[in-house]
This record gives structure tokens, C-alpha cells and sequence, in this order.
């Protein structure tokens, strides 16, 4: 159980240029086998966009660039943990080589999303990719 305060994360959606998304399977509880989106909890003295970029490379091997705020997802109820902020981004790779690491089971490449998702990231990839289709409209 986390603390009485609210504990800061970050999620970041990936998209490669052909419109494809990377997932990872969870390794670890909650949500254990799930596929989710790379990201975790911000570390004391980091800044939001740091942790993004370094959660991205831990948990799949590639370096990103982030391109796009998404929002800020704080119901109080989307970790069973406790109450988690979390900070989400669209980024794109810039280099790396895609490869499970660290809390992920299991990386890939998605041009469909999954119908389950841990916590509310199907949330945050529909609000993502809304923002996309705007950028290009």
C-alpha cells in the first residue's frame, strides 16, 4: 500500500513512424501479464520528463524523444496500489534496440491495441491517438 499522499508516475506511448505502438507485459504485480504501456514512478529529484525517457529505455531498450504532452491521469482509483498520478506522453524512438528488460516480461510492437490493458492505459492511448489525428488533420 502506497502512502496517504498521492505518488507521481509517468506513461509514455511510443509510436513509430508506421503507427505502431509499444507495449510491454508486465513481470510484476498489479496487473501481472497484462500488457501495458512503458513508464513507472518518478524518482526524488528527477524531473517528469526525465523519468519518462528512463523508463522507456528500462523497460524496453530505446531511447526516445518526447514530442507531446497527453495529460494527466489522477483518479484515485487507476493502480489498486493507492492513489497514482501519472503523467502521460507521446514519444518517438530515436534509437536503441527494442528487448524486454527490467519489469517487462515481454516487449512489442502493436498496430492494434489490446482489449486489456493495465490500469487506464487504454485511456491514455485513445486520448494519444486523438491527439495524433489532429496533429495531422
Amino acid at each position: 500500500m502506497l502512502s496517504k499522499y498521492p505518488r507521481l508516475a509517468v506513461d509514455v506511448v511510443v509510436v513509430f513512424e508506421d503507427g505502431s505502438i509499444v507495449l510491454i507485459k508486465r513481470k510484476n504485480p498489479p496487473f501481472k501479464g497484462c500488457w501495458a504501456l512503458p513508464g513507472g514512478f518518478v524518482e526524488y529529484g528527477e524531473t517528469v520528463e526525465e523519468a519518462a525517457v528512463r523508463e522507456v529505455k528500462e523497460e524496453t531498450g530505446l531511447d526516445i524523444k518526447l514530442t507531446k504532452l497527453i495529460g494527466v491521469f489522477s483518479d484515485p482509483n487507476r493502480d489498486p496500489r493507492g492513489h497514482v498520478v501519472s503523467i502521460a506522453y507521446i514519444g518517438k524512438p530515436i534509437g536503441g534496440q527494442l528487448h524486454a528488460s527490467s519489469d517487462a516480461e515481454n516487449v512489442k510492437l502493436f498496430k492494434e491495441i489490446p482489449k486489456k490493458l493495465a490500469f487506464d492505459h487504454d485511456l491514455i492511448i485513445r486520448r494519444a491517438l486523438s491527439l495524433i489525428r489532429v496533429e495531422l488533420s
